[in-house]
């Protein structure tokens, strides 16, 4: 059991090894997120570890594991700090790069420039806190992400991590703490934003004999990453958060609800609960108090379903994860019939900032009705790709453009799409959109949990809507109509377009069913899975009657209405399309034109990567 005289201990003694100056000893952190171990993060640990005991250094330089650093392309990512502040990020790590790093820079002090994120973006920078990539986001979900050792509490506490439990548990009641939530602004990162402090207020105005803290980390759209980016990075941070969202609704018991997909997260979660309460700040008597508090992992099976928090608490409980009716909300019966608050992870990733910095700082970043930062996880066809958290209001052109570095190949923005497949597309003419809540919804799209994946010009947009839709249909719970049944017959009509069958009163059955699936749906699951069909149309019409009309996909994706052709004037009949084709469709002489049967091509794109003169086309 620690007191708050220990845990200020720990910090000063801990802090000084963390802080980017007047460290003790050189620090080497290695991104062992689950995409840094998955290029091989594990073997470069190992090898500088290796090097700097055969040196004798390991007495002068701290080793050891970080969570997500961020930009993921240049996974594995090793970064030094020197001692004097100074920061270098090696990038594409190998355990030969190591071995050299460990030789001419630990030891030598000298950087190797060539393996640093510099060499690798173009950019005349060693740090990726010098990067165009890093300039414009403002880091407080992310604080500790790719700094501290996960697995440490120590390190955690070096932060300020537990300074706000004991702020609060010591010295405000219950209601003023909810008033301090309430006025920050802060709302909830997992879908619509409703307001986080007047959620916990509900809950605490509720009157029972038992009540829940419950964390969603149950993240299913896809191409999103950011909470499971935060539990490995920084998991005490949400436990700090739930255990004062208890002390705010007056629960002594918590559940985080994380999807079994994520083993490194339910690891290092595993971890921080089992350190936190050996230290006293979760259990019985937290910190010499009468306060108590604790939390249990609850492991998801993967249904995209219980992220919608009634089918969450559902799930927790034991049973089919599947919405209720609603009301009476989860504030007033929730988790077992009692009254639960649920955020997810990015939610309660805020509150110990608040609370240690104060509203009018929080309120300092976003806008006047979207206070704070949100985190995306940056995707899709764009240069940078990875974890960015930039303050509400910035522009989705800087982020394309600054922090993604814009779009590879000289290729051209066409879309992003926002919310997952609850989102919506928003197209190049909307770019200088401010990305905040009631922008992206006045647009069509919403803010969601926060992945943001990137189209250019070689998008079929309705290929884009029936790409979701089809995991909508698959991840239906089925208990209501309108969803189980609706958003089937919107994939059979968005089949038969991307087919060449399409009609064009088939654009007006779609609009007409999102309309009633998006009215009668039971759940907010099922009311925004038309919105990617929606938005599509609303922006790319002309591509839905050009598919319909002309038979014909503008970008050249859907395989039903290609149509390979081989360009006379470009053809120097050499035959290398010929001999390459499966099907035998392309006849013809040498040194004379080559054409291509369109009864016999499969449409398997052979012949076009085959030719070297750029000959063949697709139309």
């Amino acid at each position: 059991m620690k007191t708050i005289s220990d845990i200020i201990e720990i910090k000063n003694i801990t802090k000084n090894n963390i802080s980017l100056g007047g460290r003790q000893k050189t620090r080497v952190v290695v991104g062992m997120a689950t995409c840094g171990i998955a290029a091989g993060a594990q073997s470069i640990l190992t090898a500088i570890n290796d090097e700097l005991k055969k040196a004798k250094l390991l007495d002068t330089v701290t080793v050891t594991q970080t969570g997500c650093i961020g930009i993921c392309q240049y996974e594995p990512i090793v970064e030094i700090y020197d001692n004097d502040g100074r920061r270098t990020t090696y990038v594409n790590m190998t355990a030969d790069k190591a071995k050299r790093i460990s030789s001419e820079h630990i030891k030598d002090g000298k950087i190797v420039s060539e393996y640093t994120i510099g060499a690798a973006n173009g950019e005349n920078v060693t740090s990726l806190n010098d990067t165009e990539f890093m300039k414009k986001q403002k880091r407080v979900a992310l604080r500790n992400c790719g700094i501290i050792d996960p697995e440490k509490i120590d390190e955690y506490i070096a932060m300020d991590g537990y300074q706000a439990l004991h702020k609060v548990i010591s010295g405000m009641e219950p209601a003023e703490l909810i008033q301090f939530i309430l006025d920050s602004g802060l709302r909830g990162r997992g879908g619509a934003g409703f307001p986080t402090g007047l959620k916990w207020r509900f809950a605490a105005a509720s009157v029972s004999d038992k009540k829940y803290v419950c964390c969603n980390a149950d993240e299913g759209d896809p191409g999103a990453f950011m909470d499971r980016s935060i539990l490995e990075g920084d998991p005490h941070a949400v436990i700090e958060a739930m255990a004062i969202a208890g002390y705010a609704i007056g629960a002594d018991e918590g559940y985080i609800y994380v999807r079994a997909e994520y083993p490194t997260a339910i690891s290092r979660l595993t971890i921080a609960i089992e350190q936190a309460k050996s230290y006293g700040l979760l259990g019985k008597g937290i910190l010499g108090t009468d306060f108590n508090f604790d939390i249990t992992l609850r492991l998801g099976a993967g249904a995209f379903v219980c992220g919608e928090e009634t089918a969450l608490l559902t799930s927790i409980e034991g049973k089919r994860g599947e919405p209720r009716l609603r009301p009476p909300f989860p504030a007033v019966k929730g988790l077992f019939g009692k009254p639960t608050i649920l955020n997810n992870v990015e939610t309660y990733a805020n509150i110990t900032p608040i609370i240690v910095n104060g509203v009018e700082w929080f309120k300092s970043m976003g806008t006047e009705k979207s206070k704070g930062t949100k985190v995306f996880a940056l995707g899709g066809k764009i240069t940078n790709t990875g974890l960015v958290e930039i303050p509400m209001g910035t522009t989705l052109r800087e982020v394309v453009e600054e922090i993604g570095g814009g779009i590879p190949e000289g290729k051209k923005f066409k879309a992003a799409q926002t919310g997952g497949p609850s989102g919506g597309c928003i197209p190049a003419s909307l770019i200088d959109t401010p990305i905040e809540y009631d922008t992206l919804v006045a647009i069509g799209s919403m803010m969601g949990s926060g992945g943001l994946i990137v189209m250019d010009e070689d998008n079929c947009m309705v290929d884009i809507a029936r790409f979701f839709l089809d995991f909508t249909v698959d991840e239906s719970c089925g208990k209501c109509t309108p969803c189980r049944i609706g958003t089937r017959r919107l994939l059979e009509i968005l089949d038969k377009i991307i087919e060449g069958n399409g009609e064009l009163k088939d654009i007006d059955k779609l609009q007409e069913l999102c309309n009633y699936i998006s009215r009668a749906s039971l759940c907010g699951l099922g009311q925004t899975a038309p919105n990617p069909v929606l938005s599509t149309i609303r922006y790319f019409n002309d591509e839905y009657i050009a598919h319909i009309t002309e038979k014909r996909c503008p970008s050249g994706v859907c395989k039903n209405l290609l149509r390979y052709i081989i360009i006379e004037d470009k053809c120097t009949g050499c035959s290398a399309c010929a001999r390459v084709c499966p099907a035998d469709a392309i006849s013809g002489e040498i040194r004379k034109k080559y054409v291509i049967d369109p009864a016999k091509c499969i449409k398997c794109g052979a012949c076009m990567e085959k030719c070297r003169f750029g000959a063949i086309i697709k139309r």
